[in-house]
């Protein structure tokens, strides 16, 4: 299901705080280029990587469960295998919104997001949708 600009815009203007699970510390990597867009335009984002101490110099945590806060919502950068895995662990987290980024489809991830009743925006760019969407985010 394609969500509505209406669906999105509310997405990202009632999310503050934003987990990133699968964020590089490379620069020019998709996830790294969209977490410092989403930092400059006023949203708190918590790097999630396992195999990371630290992006720049923000910790980065292993899981969402190892998370200090619950985010409003998670930004999925990860192969689509990986998304049912990310869906859950949001799910046991309390997360209501994820967001799986342009180039990932993951149809079961998608299912086990709905059959938790969170929201989702699959295969769309976060960093795109603010730009196209412009001032109505209100961030």
């Amino acid at each position: 299901m394609v969500p509505s600009d209406e669906t999105i815009a509310t997405l990202i203007r009632e999310s503050k705080t934003i987990a990133v699970v699968g964020i590089s510390d490379k620069l020019g990597r998709p996830s790294l280029t969209v977490s410092s867009y989403l930092q400059d335009h006023g949203y708190s984002v918590l790097p999630v990587n396992p195999v990371l101490e630290s992006v720049g110099h923000v910790k980065c945590h292993p899981s969402l469960e190892a998370l200090p806060e619950t985010p409003d919502m998670v930004v999925v950068f990860r192969k689509p295998a990986d998304v049912p895995g990310v869906v859950r662990e949001a799910a046991n987290r309390g997360i209501r919104r994820i967001w799986i980024q342009e180039g990932i489809r993951s149809p079961e991830g998608y299912r086990l997001a709905e059959e938790h009743q969170m929201q989702i925006v699959m295969d769309r760019c976060i960093m795109k949708e603010i730009m196209r969407l412009g001032k109505g985010t209100g961030h």
